[in-house]
């Protein structure tokens, strides 16, 4: 793992990942953002569930990172869960914001970044999310680019996600990547995918077809002592796909939505994402849903290949 991490730092773990731990059963990392920012109670407690019980369907453990009452927890029992589900005023936690949800005892839900940090700590190499972030449009006024992107420069864990978030600049992001030498590799695809939709049209340097072979880069990489993260870019189930050009059209009344609302840093995502789902009557949470399922069971299958090595 990366130097800066220390590995002693106090975490709590669930009953169910300690126990994997000490049995060598694969863990699979998974953020709560999308728990507190991402959709109302009691959605998000369903969703919640669903994803952690898809990684147990497929032979993995599921370890949700979240912090509460200052205290950082790797996994969740059944009413923790449904606790944090419920919270208010939760703390939207990147690497910058970790240490004072900590030190003023506060809950904090984790980002990509912050559970990446997390998941470092107790040696997981596997997350599964739904999208990263990554370069806002108009970054290049704004200066607006998420701290996913420079953590996955940084540190060893893989995260397997639908791409990034389609509300994004999908080029500037993959361009970022890799000057930053973060390897983006299409699961089964050729093309970088659009979070809603199975393709950007944008191609993908890197392309693997299974678990095995992701495991064996993964291995090779973090033997070798290149440091820094992997995105796995899984495309979203095509029966659950939306059409490209119609979310475009929605994400552009998106963004003139936020401007004239003057609403931009972490406040940013989570309008959009509400925006569109009103937008979309719904669908596009469908969408999200099924993606985040579908990235769990891939985490999980890469996971078991890459204990298996």
């Amino acid at each position: 793992m990366t130097s800066e991490i220390d590995m002693n730092f106090p975490l709590h773990f669930s009953e169910e990942v300690q126990l994997a731990r000490k049995s060598g059963k694969p863990i699979v990392a998974l953020e709560s953002t999308i728990i507190s920012h991402g959709m109302p109670f009691p959605e998000n407690l369903s969703v919640a569930n669903d994803v952690e019980n898809v990684v147990r369907e497929h032979g993995a453990v599921p370890a949700t990172i979240a912090v509460m009452e200052g205290r950082v927890h790797v996994g969740l029992n059944p009413m923790e869960l449904e606790s944090f589900a419920n919270r208010k005023n939760v703390m939207k936690c990147s690497r910058r914001d970790l240490p004072l949800a900590i030190s003023q005892r506060r809950d904090g839900a984790t980002t990509v970044a912050a559970t990446m940090i997390v998941a470092a700590m107790a040696d997981i190499r596997i997350f599964a999310t739904g999208g990263i972030g990554g370069v806002h449009r108009h970054a290049e006024s704004t200066f607006d680019i998420s701290a996913d992107l420079t953590e996955l420069s940084k540190t060893n864990v893989a995260v397997v996600s639908a791409g990034a978030k389609a509300i994004l600049d999908l080029p500037k992001t993959l361009e970022y990547l890799e000057t930053m030498g973060v390897p983006v590799i299409g699961f089964g695809t050729d093309h970088f995918p659009a979070f809603y939709s199975v393709s950007s049209g944008l191609k993908l340097p890197m392309r693997l077809d299974t678990p095995q072979e992701m495991a064996e880069f993964l291995h090779a990489k973090w033997s070798m002592g290149l440091h820094g993260g992997v995105i796995v870019a899984n495309p979203i189930p095509e029966d659950a796909a939306l059409d490209a050009e119609d979310m475009e059209k929605a994400i552009q009344e998106a963004i003139l939505q936020s401007v004239s609302k003057g609403i931009g840093g972490k406040e940013l995502t989570p309008f959009l994402l509400k925006f569109l789902n009103e937008f979309t009557a719904g669908k596009s949470q469908v969408a999200n849903r099924a993606l985040v399922l579908n990235n769990a069971a891939v985490a999980a299958k890469i996971a078991i290949a890459l204990r298996d090595l």
